[in-house]
């Protein structure tokens, strides 16, 4: 019995040293050794092991896992035609003059490091992509059509922008013209819009800004009467000024388009009658409080239809006329149908005209000085006078009589006014911008 337990033990070692040799050199056939798990044999008698059940993989391998007999295959391995091959690993190709760098393994980041890297579900726009700034890959604008680029910012606007030259529309607009009897008359077009809106000089300051400049707006006033001077005295005027066209005399609306040509919007000057009529006559179809509201109309249809391309009216005299709201109402009311402004030339009575417009909602101002002085001195005052009113109310209209020395100090007075942090704008910027506030 102890022979045989001897021999036993001889024959056990005897195998598992020449399995471990040939599982370590297996010898120039290239044909991997399968390794057999031998039990050591047991007592004499001893009930015979029961082979263990072979573990069951969590996930099923893949076939680069697997040889075609189901041997499981260390990783990296793969089956060729001569049977399961160890992975061959090239060496890196060295380029002459370069110098092979050693590959230095990175630690795996630390728990969370991934989550942090990716963007977060908020940064993903309703079609799943990173809006283009936080995107790694980013096309650049000239690969994109032109249609879908968005359109550059428009240039900001400084004071500087009221004086620049502005083409004004041509006139007269089709769609703002209404024939009559006697010419043709302003309208408000069908879709709106109003010869204040499409004949006036374009400006940044119509509406009102918190912080926004001073602004003082200039009507010349005395071109188209009979005494008139020539449109040569606007040639040094700021473009921003706007200039009072009346109603008598030949070309006018020739005048008036060359008005225009320079940047100029226009208003039409309208007789009305003063405290001494007629000692002191404003001219043929002059409004009179003695007329009833129905004549006063047609003379006032007729003066409108002289030319076209106006924003609105001011009045040629008129001290007695604007004290009458009998008289006054009517004409207010056309001016407001017709979609014009109207700004007082800066007369004693101002009050009835205002009342009148706010009730009826008419875009209206009164001048807040007239320049009519006769001296350098006094026109300088009344200048600053005008500034001061600027600075007070916002904005101020000054009314000038086109007289030559008198425009040439104006155009003087009006080149210092943005080293004074005042801004020249038109007339009707002016008037609208205070209606608003």
């Amino acid at each position: 019995m102890k022979a045989l337990v001897v021999a036993s033990g001889i024959v056990f070692w005897t195998l598992v040293l020449g399995i471990a040799w040939l599982a370590f050199f297996p010898g120039s056939g290239g044909e991997p050794v399968a390794v057999l798990q031998i039990e050591p044999a047991g007592a004499p008698g001893a009930p015979e092991a029961q082979p263990e059940a072979a573990p069951v993989p969590e996930e099923p391998q893949s076939p680069a896992q697997a040889s075609p007999d189901g041997m499981s295959l260390p990783p990296g391995f793969a089956v060729g035609p001569g049977g399961p091959q160890a992975p061959i690993i090239e060496p890196p190709v060295r380029q002459p003059g370069t110098t092979l760098q050693p590959i230095i393994p990175q630690p795996p980041p630390p728990p969370g490091a991934l989550d942090d890297a990716m963007p977060a579900e908020d940064d993903f726009d309703q079609q799943g992509a990173l809006p283009a700034e936080d995107t790694d890959t980013q096309h650049a604008a000239a690969d994109v059509p032109a249609a879908v680029l968005p359109p550059p910012p428009p240039p900001m606007l400084g004071p500087e922008s009221e004086t620049a030259s502005i083409d004004l529309p041509d006139v007269p607009v089709a769609e703002l013209v209404e024939e009559s009897q006697y010419g043709p008359l302003p309208k408000v077009a069908a879709d709106g819009r109003r010869p204040i809106d499409v004949y006036a000089r374009p400006s940044r300051y119509v509406a009102v800004a918190v912080g926004a400049p001073p602004r003082v707006a200039i009507l010349v006033t005395g071109f188209g009467l009979p005494d008139a001077p020539s449109l040569d005295v606007l040639k040094d005027l700021p473009a921003p000024v706007s200039v009072a066209y009346g109603a008598y005399g030949r070309g006018l609306q020739d005048g008036v388009t060359e008005v225009r040509s320079k940047g100029h919007e226009v208003f039409l000057q309208i007789p009305l009658e003063p405290d001494n009529y007629p000692t002191e006559d404003p001219g043929p179809h002059t409004l009179l409080t003695s007329l009833p509201p129905e004549e006063n109309l047609k003379r006032l249809q007729w003066l409108m239809s002289r030319y076209t391309g106006y924003v609105g009216v001011t009045n040629h005299m008129g001290a007695k006329f604007e004290a009458a709201p009998q008289s006054m109402q009517p004409v207010l009311e056309e001016l407001k149908r017709r979609g014009l402004l109207y700004v007082d030339d800066g007369g004693p009575e101002p009050a009835v005209t205002g009342k009148i417009a706010s009730s009826i909602g008419l875009d209206y101002l009164p001048a807040s000085v007239k320049i009519d002085a006769q001296s350098d001195a006094e026109v300088a005052t009344q200048l600053a006078q005008l500034e001061a009113a600027a600075m007070q109310q916002g904005a101020a209209v000054g009314v000038v009589s086109a007289k030559p020395a008198a425009l040439k100090q104006l155009a003087e007075w009006a080149g210092k006014l943005q080293a004074k942090g005042i801004v020249l704008v038109p007339v009707s910027a002016a008037v609208r911008s205070l209606r608003q506030s």
